[in-house]
Formats: structure tokens, C-alpha cells, sequence
């Protein structure tokens, strides 16, 4: 826990220049000093931080250890016990950095730089105020940049962006940090005070030195109105968080007054009286200042530092740059926590993409071996369906031999039918009209095969597509619980496979659409048929009055069969018509048809 020491100087601020001494006294740099000149340091610790030392305490501690050297993590409870406990608050920290500093500057001395020694102290104690709270001693690269701005601006000069991003870039070989002395060295090269005097950079270190260091929040100089004599005088103002004091002159050799600074305190401007201009009051418990600014706009520059002295005095605040600097702490370590959780979700990520990719790739393979099978069936469905239509085709050859077989056996019994050609008269209109019934009925018929392929063909491809259709819902479906957490990588291959199920499913509707109108076709060839039937009656009735033909040609097989009266028992109707096959003629070809079915490359 920190401990605060003089209102202001917190413990480890104290412990950070006692821990470049101890390491300038570790000459070999193997983390140990001897008991001898810790002793020495822990007497100079003592008359600085004026508290009471024995000499005895440290050997009283370490009673227990051999002679040999001590390292930091042994020195550290003494220190604390013996020396930081009984701090009262009553020391100078500036004669503390002073002799810290004599110590290690003599280990790391000896720079050819362009500032001085006394500037390279205010560095170093820069360096100690912005440095992190853990050992070695380090300032990251943002308070680093922190510091040069502030640096910049003391001198009045702009600051360069880029030159600081080049130098982060060589910095980031150090691992965005450095010590002290590369600090130091860093100011003293003047590679971002380049074409600066001497004293241009020293005024710039000393002001930031004043801010951070001393507490030095505004400085100038202001005209003050006496207390007893009530004149009007000049001096040099300095505030700090808890006083206002004013000086002689700027060199603060001879300090003249001050007023201390408590949450009761209050400033305010005043109007303009015996002859001063941009007056304001600073009122106090025990006294008031009255004093006059060179313009209004500083008047309003030390108003407004010293109600913000008072205001953060009220709610117990610290100083601005010390509670800054906590904030950009804060600020640090809640990013690198940030970070380390991004990392770690990153790295979750990567592993979960890669499991993804595996799947995909395994998803993939799957789907070109389903493809390879559904190219043997469909090649396997070609080949079946080229049989099937030569079969069909010898089919209709045969059938064509019949019918021409048929036509010639009623040609012939045409030219022996002349004589009775007037009482025939009306038999031929009819058989005529048979003749274009048949004629239809054998397109028909046609129609009737094709629609019967095409109706197959539709079914076969209705059923593949299903099937296709039904093996991408599932894997799309195991794909998507799957990949639920990826959705947003994934979006783009699911709706790409959508656009491939509806132009499936259109596809299907369409071939739908054909099966449909094949079936109205089909129903408009079976109203096509009963008109046959219409026909086959009155054929009945013409044989009725031809009965003496019948006599002559009823030993013949045809198309006159379908004149002739049937039994009065249950008829055989066909396609073409009525009776117009025997019994036995149906048993044969059903006899043939099954055979064929039952052949093993006639099973689709």
C-alpha cells in the first residue's frame, strides 16, 4: 500500500531513488552490496530523512546471515522497518534525490550531451516520477511521449508526430521501455530538441521539473498590495496544490510570503481600484492577497488555477499530474488486460476456424462422393431408358407389320366383296370412318407411349431431385448447427446453397407442370376413345344388316372383328374397343408382356 510522507511523497517514491543508489553501490551488478556500504547508505538515508539511526540495527538484522553481500529483497525489510516506518514527513525529498543522485551518477556519468549535469538530475528525477512501480526501473513508451510533449511545449516549439512515431518504431527493440540513463541520453542528443540552444532545452526541463517534481502548478510575476504599508509591489508568485507563496524574484533566493490554501479558501475578481487593473482577491483563514495580473486573461488563468487548487482541496484530491498519471496507470493496465482477453478470444477463434475448416473440408469431400454416385445413376438411368426405347421401337415395328398384314387381307376381301357394293353401300361409308378411328386410334396410341416415357422420365428425375434435394437439406442442416458461432463466415456458402434449393424446387415445379399436362393429354386420349366406342355400335348395327358377309368373312381376324355382335357375357374392352381382342389373344400377350418384365435388364 502506499503511505504518504510530507502530504505529498508517497513511499515508493521514496523507495525508487534509494533503489538507484543500492544499485550504483552493485558494482559487479550481481544484486548484492556489502554490509559495509549499507551501512554508510542507511546513515546517509538516516540524516536526510532526519530520523534517529543506530548502526547496530543493521547488523541486529542480519545476525543471522553470513558476512557476505546483501541482495535487495534482504535490504527491503529494514529498510522499511528501520528507516521508512519512522519517517515523520519532515524531510526534504529534493536533498533525498540530490544524494541518490550523487551516488549513481558517478556509476553512470561521463555522457558528451548537450544539457547539463544539473539538468540530467531533473531528468532523472522525471524519469523517477513517471517510471512503472516495479523493479528494475522502467518508463513504457506513453508516458515516455507524455514527458517529450511536455518537454516541447516548455520550449514553445510544435511537436513533430512523425518524428516520434519513427523513434517508437527503434524503440520497440527495447521492448518500448527504457531506463534512466538511455533517458537521459535520450534528451540530452537532442534528437527532438534539434537546432535548440542550451538554454531554450533547460528552461523546457526545468519548467516540466516544476510541474511534476516540485508541484509548481502556475508561476509569474503579479503586483501584490502590501499588507501594513499598502503599496503596490512586484513579485514572483509560485502556486502549489496547498500555498500560494511570492518571491523577490524569480531566482526564489529570498521567499517574501505566503498564504496557505484550505477548502475555506476562495478567490475572486475585483474591479478596478487606485489605479490597478485585473485585480483579484485570494481570501484565507488568516490573511487575504490582493493582487493585479498584467491583462484579463492571466487574471482568469490564476483564478482558474487557484479555485481548481482549492475545489480539488474540498474533495481531497491530488495534484493534477499525479492523479494523471494514476489515470494513464489505470488506463494501461486495463488495456493489457483487454488485450490479453482479445488474445485469448483470437486464439479461441483461430482453433474454432479450423475445426470449421476441417468439417468444410470433410463436408466437400462428401458432397463430390454423392455427386460421383449420382452420375453413375443417372448413367445408370441413361443406358436403362435407351433400352426401354428400342424395345418400345421394336414394338411398334411389329405392330406396323400387323397392320400392313391387315390391310392387305382386307384389300382382298375388298375385291371379292364388289358385287355387293351397292347393298354395302353404307358398311363402306362406315368402314371408312372405322378406318380414320383406327388410323387415330393409332396415333393415339403413340401419344399414349410417349407420355408413358415421359411420364417415367418425369417420375425418375422427380424422384432423383428429391432425393438430391433431401440430402442437401440435411447437410445443410448439420452444416448450420455446426457452424452456428461462425454464421457471419459461413452466410455466404448457405445462401448460395439456398439459390441452389429454390432453383431445384423451380426445376421440380416445372417438371410438375409437364407431368400434369401429360396427364391431360392422357385424359383427352381416353375421351378420344369412347368416341371409338361410339363407333364400334354402329358398326354393331351394320352387321346386323349384313349378316350374310358376316357368314363369309367371320373366320377372319381384324379390324372386321369389330363389327361383328359380341357374347352376352362380360366383353374385353381395349383400346380399340370393345371385344376387339379374343380371350386367348389377351391371355398370350399378357403371357409375353410378363415374361419380358421378368427379364433381369428390363427391371427399370
Amino acid at each position: 500500500c502506499r503511505v504518504r510522507v510530507d502530504n505529498m511523497v508517497h513511499r515508493d517514491e521514496i523507495l525508487k531513488p534509494i533503489w538507484h543508489a543500492f544499485a550504483a553501490l552493485d558494482v559487479d551488478q550481481t544484486g548484492k552490496v556489502s554490509k559495509s556500504q549499507l551501512k554508510v547508505l542507511s546513515q546517509n538515508l538516516c540524516t536526510v530523512l532526519k530520523i534517529p539511526h543506530k548502526t547496530s540495527d543493521l547488523d541486529e538484522h542480519f545476525k543471522d546471515d553470513d558476512e557476505g553481500p546483501v541482495s535487495t529483497q534482504g535490504y527491503m525489510p529494514y529498510l522499511n522497518s528501520f528507516i521508512l516506518d519512522k519517517v515523520k514527513g519532515n524531510f526534504d525529498f529534493m536533498e533525498l534525490n540530490r544524494m541518490c543522485w550523487t551516488l549513481c551518477s558517478r556509476k553512470h556519468g561521463n555522457f558528451n550531451l548537450l544539457i547539463s549535469d544539473n539538468d540530467a538530475f531533473r531528468v532523472w528525477c522525471i524519469f523517477n516520477f513517471l517510471s512503472e512501480d516495479h523493479y528494475p526501473l522502467v518508463i513504457v513508451v506513453e508516458e515516455i511521449e507524455y514527458f517529450l510533449r511536455k518537454l516541447i511545449e516548455g520550449t514553445g516549439t510544435d511537436w513533430n508526430d512523425s518524428r516520434f512515431i519513427d523513434y517508437k518504431g527503434r524503440l520497440s527493440t527495447k521492448k518500448n521501455c527504457l531506463n534512466a540513463w538511455e533517458l537521459i541520453e535520450l534528451v540530452g542528443m537532442g534528437y527532438f530538441t534539434k537546432g535548440m540552444e542550451r538554454q531554450t532545452i533547460s528552461m523546457g526541463i526545468n519548467e516540466v521539473f516544476q510541474e511534476l517534481i516540485l508541484n509548481v502548478l502556475k508561476q509569474g510575476y503579479m503586483t501584490k498590495k502590501g499588507h501594513k504599508r499598502k503599496n503596490w509591489t512586484e513579485r514572483w508568485f509560485e502556486l502549489r496544490p496547498d500555498r500560494l507563496s511570492y518571491y523577490e524574484s524569480e531566482d526564489l533566493i529570498e521567499q517574501k510570503g505566503y498564504i496557505l490554501l484550505d477548502r475555506h479558501c476562495s478567490v475572486e475578481a475585483l474591479a478596478d481600484k487606485d489605479g490597478k487593473k485585473n485585480l483579484f482577491i485570494v481570501k484565507a483563514s488568516e490573511k487575504s492577497l490582493e493582487i493585479s495580473a498584467s491583462d484579463k486573461k492571466k487574471r482568469q488563468e490564476w483564478i482558474q488555477a487557484v479555485q481548481d487548487c482549492i475545489n480539488r482541496l474540498r474533495h481531497g484530491l491530488s495534484a493534477p499530474h499525479r492523479e494523471a498519471r494514476q489515470q494513464r496507470k489505470e488506463l494501461r493496465i486495463r488495456l493489457q488486460a483487454e488485450q490479453s482477453q482479445m488474445e485469448g478470444r483470437m486464439r479461441d477463434l483461430q482453433l474454432a476456424n479450423e475445426a470449421k475448416q476441417n468439417q468444410l473440408e470433410a463436408m466437400r469431400k462428401n458432397l463430390e462422393e454423392a455427386a460421383a454416385r449420382a452420375a453413375m445413376e443417372e448413367q445408370r438411368r441413361i443406358r436403362t431408358q435407351a433400352d426401354l426405347q428400342n424395345r418400345y421401337r421394336m414394338d411398334l415395328e411389329r405392330e406396323k407389320m400387323v397392320r400392313m398384314q391387315m390391310e392387305e387381307q382386307v384389300a382382298q376381301k375388298s375385291s371379292e366383296l364388289e358385287q355387293y357394293l351397292q347393298r354395302l353401300q353404307e358398311l363402306e361409308d362406315m368402314y371408312r370412318r372405322l378406318e380414320e378411328a383406327l388410323e387415330e386410334e393409332r396415333q393415339s396410341r403413340q401419344d399414349e407411349e410417349a407420355v408413358r416415357k415421359l411420364q417415367a422420365r418425369l417420375l425418375e428425375e422427380e424422384a432423383s431431385k428429391r432425393a438430391e434435394l433431401e440430402q442437401i437439406h440435411r447437410q445443410q442442416q448439420h452444416a448450420i448447427s455446426q457452424t452456428q458461432m461462425e454464421k457471419e463466415q459461413l452466410e455466404k456458402q448457405r445462401l448460395e446453397q439456398e439459390r441452389t434449393l429454390q432453383a431445384a424446387m423451380l426445376q421440380l415445379e416445372s417438371l410438375e407442370r409437364q407431368r400434369q399436362g401429360a396427364l391431360e393429354q392422357y385424359e383427352a386420349r381416353i375421351i378420344s376413345g369412347l368416341y371409338s366406342i361410339e363407333v364400334t355400335k354402329k358398326l354393331e348395327q351394320a352387321t346386323n344388316r349384313t349378316r350374310s358377309w358376316k357368314d363369309k368373312v367371320a373366320h377372319h381376324e381384324g379390324l372386321i372383328r369389330l363389327i361383328q355382335p359380341g357374347s352376352k357375357g362380360p366383353q374385353k374392352i381395349t383400346n380399340w374397343g370393345t371385344a376387339a381382342i379374343t380371350e386367348t389373344e389377351l391371355n398370350v400377350r399378357e403371357k409375353s408382356w410378363q415374361e419380358s418384365k421378368n427379364k433381369p435388364g428390363n427391371a427399370l
